[in-house]
């Protein structure tokens, strides 16, 4: 499998974890969003959303939509499961990540963040203020549906890393970038510390991939 993505792409980060906690690897087939590499016509013929990431199997098929993907490997890929099996739990954690994934990125990408410096000429102090309110909206709910749950363990449900964390760490690395103060969001930080323990997320960390800087 190849995978067409950018180290410092959110969506790319979450896909990455996503493959390392199922055991897989890919051929990493670096974009450089910041040149526009993403722009050119030879991307556009493999997505013709000319976003990342896509993942190009063996037989050429080429799976677009980081969630897609994500639901792609879950069924293909069942063990280790990024879901629970009660189905309410379930729902549950597919909540958690639909807070990042529907409510925090799709406002604070790329894309949305270029409009704002090129047509309001947002300046950084600026498109940081931006990202900060909704990764804030966003972590505040989450925070809160943590601490409700009294029965998870170190991670967002249960003693294991899954769909949630897919999502969460990338976002808390975001939230990094935009100088956001995570000190209000104990239960995440906790989260995302217990995350960086491990291989599979140390290894899908935009600092260890080969286009990183």
């Amino acid at each position: 499998m190849k995978l067409y993505n950018f180290f410092r792409s959110g969506t790319s980060h979450r896909l990455r974890i996503a493959l390392h906690l199922k055991g897989l690897d890919t051929e990493y087939v670096a974009l450089d969003l910041r040149k526009e590499e993403h722009l050119q016509a030879a991307f556009k013929a493999i997505n013709p959303q000319q976003l990342v990431p896509a993942l190009a199997l063996k037989d050429g098929t080429v799976l677009i939509q980081s969630p897609a993907i994500i639901e792609w490997l879950e069924e293909r890929h069942p063990e280790p499961a990024l879901l629970p099996r009660d189905p309410e739990a379930r729902a549950h954690v597919r909540a958690l990540a639909s807070v990042v994934a529907c409510d925090i990125h799709p406002i604070n990408n790329r894309r949305i963040l270029e409009y704002l410096r090129k047509n309001f000429a947002a300046d950084a102090d600026t498109v940081n203020a931006w990202c900060g309110t909704w990764i804030s909206a966003g972590f505040d709910a989450i925070e809160t549906l943590l601490a409700a749950d009294r029965q998870r363990g170190a991670f967002c449900y249960g003693n294991m890393p899954g769909l949630a964390e897919v999502y969460l760490v990338p976002q808390v690395e975001s939230a990094r970038r935009f100088k956001v103060d995570l000190t209000r969001w104990p239960l995440i930080s906790a989260v995302d510390a217990a995350c960086a323990e491990l291989e599979a997320f140390r290894r899908a960390a935009p600092s260890a991939q080969p286009d990183a800087g």
